[in-house]
């Protein structure tokens, strides 16, 4: 069972003798192991090995109390409220591990990138932005980091090529620039129950055709949404659809998350499709952005993208819970956990923690789930070759603005938390997997049938068409905030669907021209096409596309168990 706190003696006493931390052995490393580490990928003698290492390496920064912060989901409640206090009972360095808002993380990270002034002395922020640390060389490079200035504060069995995030974390120039601490997908979650379910079977079969099953492609999914929409399962009446709209910063990741891609607005190629990527930015052979608008080639207020937010709005309106449009990422992501909702088209997996509570009515009492999880279906512009989903990677980040020694200090609890010793336990309390050693680890073999196909698909070498934000984004603080502000223009009704995009893609080139003019990414920044006209980058091959005569093509659907046999 997943648990925050156990009682703690021995680890307590450590962290309150004299009123400050004391250190003179290994008492304090080895509570915390008797009391919080039931499962490692390490042995007990090479988890007190490691920390031994850590207590070795922290006795220069002895007292020194470091600031971090992270956006609040489970793993980092678990990092902060667990990791984060016997980090310093262990070393002797005090952090405050501060969790907020995934939005407030990235304006206190801008603010540190525009001031200089030391804010944080590391986030916890995606690799989303790693096309902005890239240009902006703000950041230390990791690479670069643990050869030298880092180098005394670098553990020997870090190993890198056990995470299985870094490439995300890693620029054109593959240098690392942030370490992964937390890993998840976006999946599409549904009923298992009611879908295998002969009478609903049937009813689904008669009505529309076809078998009821996992959808392959947009038009499946609709059809499911309309059918179990209204529809009276267990004493109560529930959904075909769950999503969320309201005007917030987490609007903004429903759709840069990568919705145009999964409609199928963008190029073929991965990561991030080559050269228009999935937030409709073109850019050149050497990643520099050329535009965003179709009139200079990109594909943001294309008929693909204008598709992808149609859909969206009409399912929030049609087949999701009154109470969705008010909703944000955080506020909806239970909500499939209450029991009436039959399918949501991307569940952000890091949700999946709290979907497995026993008590939960989407739970069987031998503790499996009644729903599954299973890829994305695609959108009516999707082709084989272009990406398929969303994957988040929540890496440690240190600012270059940091002073060295609290950088030095604050990449020890860095590696820390992502170490083997402890990331087994942590990933069994967050379900966001980090390393190929905790994935293997025989704990998840036994856990696997209760998660509902979550370590299948991170087993599988599937999980790497799932990827971040890629290199084509030169300023993610800048440029995110003009998509959820936009598109929750579409979502409320203020505007349609085109005029919403019109105005995101002509906001996004002003960004990117600004930064053109200041020069301050210098060859890595953007150098903008010429206005050529839509017509023009209609007529070309690849993104923008030209609209579909039939954007409702015939529905398809898999049987659940076909396949998950594709992830084993």
């Amino acid at each position: 069972m997943n648990r925050l706190y156990k009682s703690s003696t021995a680890l307590g006493l450590a962290l309150m003798i004299g009123g400050s931390p004391a250190f003179a052995d290994m008492d304090a490393a080895r509570a915390f192991l008797d009391e919080q580490i039931e499962r490692s990928a390490l042995s007990r003698a090479d988890q007190e090995a490691e920390l031994q290492w850590f207590i070795d390496a922290a006795e220069p920064y002895q007292g020194m109390s470091i600031n971090v912060v992270s956006e609040t989901i489970a793993t980092h409640e678990y990092e902060s409220q667990v990791l984060a206090p016997a980090f310093t009972a262990i070393t002797g360095i005090e952090v405050s591990h501060d969790l907020i808002g995934e939005g407030d993380v990235v304006e206190r990270l801008q603010t540190q990138m525009q001031t200089g002034e030391n804010v944080y002395d590391m986030y916890v922020n995606d690799a989303d932005l790693i096309g902005t640390h890239w240009r902006y060389q703000q950041v230390r490079n990791l690479t670069d980091w643990m050869a030298g200035e880092g180098a005394e504060v670098t553990n020997p069995d870090l190993d890198l090529e056990d995470f299985i995030g870094t490439a995300s974390a890693t620029g054109p120039d593959d240098k690392l620039y942030q370490l992964p601490v937390q890993q998840f997908a976006n999946l599409y979650w549904f009923r298992h129950d009611w879908f295998t379910d002969p009478d609903i079977m049937a009813a689904f079969e008669e009505e529309y055709g076809y078998e009821l099953g996992v959808p392959v492609n947009w038009s499946a999914y609709e059809d499911i949404a309309e059918f179990f929409t209204g529809r009276e399962i267990d004493g109560q009446t529930v959904y075909g659809n769950m999503d969320y709209g309201r005007r917030h910063p987490s609007l903004g990741w429903r759709f840069t998350d990568a919705w145009m891609s999964m409609a199928g607005m963008g190029d073929k190629g991965l990561p991030n499709g080559t050269p228009v990527d999935e937030w409709g930015i073109r850019v050149n052979d050497d990643f520099q952005p050329v535009g965003s608008c179709m009139a200079r080639g990109g594909a943001t207020n294309s008929p693909a993208a204008v598709y992808a937010i149609e859909k969206y709005v009409d399912w929030l309106e049609n087949y999701a819970p009154p109470q969705a449009p008010g909703m944000t990422f955080s506020e909806a992501g239970p909500v499939p956990g209450q029991g009436r909702v039959a399918q949501q088209m991307f569940l952000y997996t890091t949700f999946v923690a709290s979907l497995v509570d026993p008590d939960l009515p989407v739970m069987n009492e031998d503790g499996t789930p009644k729903w599954r999880l299973a890829p994305s279906p695609h959108g009516a512009y999707w082709e084989e070759g272009m990406k398929i989903g969303y994957q988040d990677v929540g890496s440690a980040t240190l600012m270059k603005s940091t002073p060295v020694d609290r950088a030095q200090a604050a990449w020890l609890y860095a590696q820390f938390i992502a170490s083997k010793t402890v990331d087994v336990e942590k990933s069994h309390y967050g379900l966001t997997f980090i390393r190929e050693s905790t994935l293997d680890h025989e704990s998840f073999t036994e856990r696997a049938p209760r998660l509902g196909g979550l370590v299948e698909f991170y087993r599988s070498p599937e999980r790497e068409n799932w990827t971040d934000t890629g290199f084509n984004i030169p300023d993610y603080p800048r440029l995110a905030q003009l998509w959820w502000q936009n598109i929750g223009d579409a979502s409320s009704g203020a505007k349609s669907a085109k005029e919403a995009l019109d105005g995101l893609c002509e906001e996004q080139e002003q960004v990117l021209e600004r930064l053109e003019r200041a020069g301050v990414q210098g060859d890595l920044g953007p150098v903008m096409n010429e206005e050529k006209g839509a017509e023009f980058w209609l007529a070309e091959p690849g993104a923008p596309k030209p609209k579909l005569e039939n954007e409702d093509p015939e529905p398809s659907t898999i049987a659940y168990d076909e396949l998950i046999k594709s992830w084993q």
